[in-house]
């Protein structure tokens, strides 16, 4: 801050009324140190954390979704079924054929299958969708909520 001492060749400041000088406040100075103090939280800004810290549980997201997808079931016995219908996997083109009819060009296929499931029929599914060009998904169940049943 600076002040004037009231020089008479009108650049020394202003005088008051009594004759006495009057304290003028210099603003560049405290402009530049606003400045400097802006500049210094502008960068410091992004460091600093807001709010309580608080461990929240972690869950598993599902994501839902409105179109029918095509899922292969199959039985502990060994029958097949595309969607609740059922479904001969031994005949070659039956497979390609009821994709095509509802659900027109899928290109992969889930299959979900018993734990106890024969294995030969499994294998049957798996290289009817390899010979239709599917990309075949296999459905299974985290192990966390298999227990909980």
């Amino acid at each position: 801050m600076a002040f004037s001492t009231g020089s008479s060749n009108g650049f020394g400041g202003r005088r008051s009324r009594a004759g006495g000088t009057l304290a003028d406040i210099n603003i560049i100075p405290l402009v530049d140190v606003v400045l400097v103090l802006l500049i210094i939280f502008m960068l410091t800004a992004h460091v600093m954390e807001f709010g309580l810290e608080i461990d929240v549980p972690k869950v598993t997201q599902n994501r839902t979704t409105a179109r029918e997808m095509p899922v292969i079931s199959v039985t502990r016995d060994g029958a097949t079924y595309l969607n609740d219908k059922p479904l001969n996997i031994y005949d070659p083109n039956a497979l390609a054929e009821a994709l095509h009819a509802r659900f027109g060009n899928a290109t992969e296929v889930y299959i979900k299958a018993d734990r106890g499931v024969i294995w030969d029929v499994l294998a049957q599914v798996v290289s009817a969708c390899g010979d239709a060009h599917l990309k075949v998904n296999m459905v299974t169940q985290p192990e966390d909520l298999a227990n909980k049943k």
